[in-house]
């Protein structure tokens, strides 16, 4: 199965829009790595992600100098990110990111890399959610004072959710 290696801002935002277990359902492995799981997941989420069946990955020691390498070349990055990137770097695992910055990098780097409206429409294509969720869930991620999703796309999904 494949692996998807996330970093919070996608997880966070599924947890908004309340499809976090739904995610988990569609064919994937989740994963993050230690360091990010430490820091920005520890505690309730973490846990219930960890029982959803994430996977906390650990860095091997090629993958740490990689991502302190591509910390001090991109000071913009956090280093919970430089971490994912490099787990998905070396492992060729996809990237899942809302991360501007760990977009750019992805690209650059020819990572495979998607965010959540990816995710939403993976739930939409396999049916593993009924579209008036998918629509309220979009909808109250989109709301959110810290959203940053493009417009366009969150209301072309909006529309086809709304459609069904």
């Amino acid at each position: 199965m494949p692996v998807l290696v996330s970093d919070t801002s996608v997880l966070i935002d599924l947890e908004r829009a309340q499809l976090l277990e739904d995610m988990f359902r569609l064919p994937f492995e989740f994963a993050v790595p230690d360091l990010l799981y430490e820091r920005e997941l520890a505690g309730e989420l973490g846990e219930q992600l960890v029982g959803l069946g994430l996977r906390v990955e650990v860095l091997t020691p090629a993958e740490l100098i990689r991502a302190t390498t591509v910390r001090r070349q991109n000071a913009r990055l956090s280093v919970p990110d430089t971490f994912a990137f490099a787990i998905a770097e070396a492992r060729q695992w996809t990237l899942l990111t809302g991360d501007g910055t760990l977009r750019e990098l992805a690209n650059i780097e020819q990572i495979e890399m998607h965010g959540v409206l990816w995710l939403f429409d993976r739930l939409a294509d396999g049916n593993h959610v009924p579209f008036n969720r998918l629509h309220d869930g979009l909808n109250t991620l989109f709301g959110h004072p810290r959203c940053r999703l493009p417009a366009a796309e969150v209301r072309r999904r909006l529309a086809r959710f709304e459609e069904r």
